[in-house]
């Protein structure tokens, strides 16, 4: 299902994160299974800390990264979308 830009994400209460050698690993204690990220998504994931749009998010990553907002929003859009398959994050209805 696609996550509007204008939804809140936050990171799922069930999972453990922890950054190792410069890599945030992730552990769904649903599945039992372990995910990598690095560079931006890393970077995304320290954005989940606290509920976030999603606009934020892709606007964060454009400035940061020195990319186009309309790119970027369709690749950090798809990134969210896996992570709420996973069970990872949480997508909460907009203001």
């Amino acid at each position: 299902m696609p996550i509007p830009r204008g939804a809140i994400v936050v990171a799922s209460p069930d999972q453990v994160a922890s950054d190792l050698a410069g890599e945030t690993v992730l552990l769904s204690m649903k599945t039992a299974r372990y995910y990598g990220l690095a560079n931006v998504g890393a970077r995304i994931w320290a954005l989940l800390h606290e509920p976030v749009l999603v606009s934020t998010i892709c606007e964060t990553i454009a400035r940061e990264y020195d990319v186009a907002l309309d790119g970027c929003e369709a690749d950090v859009l798809h990134f969210l979308e896996e992570l709420t398959e996973q069970g990872l994050i949480e997508v909460r209805s907009g203001p």
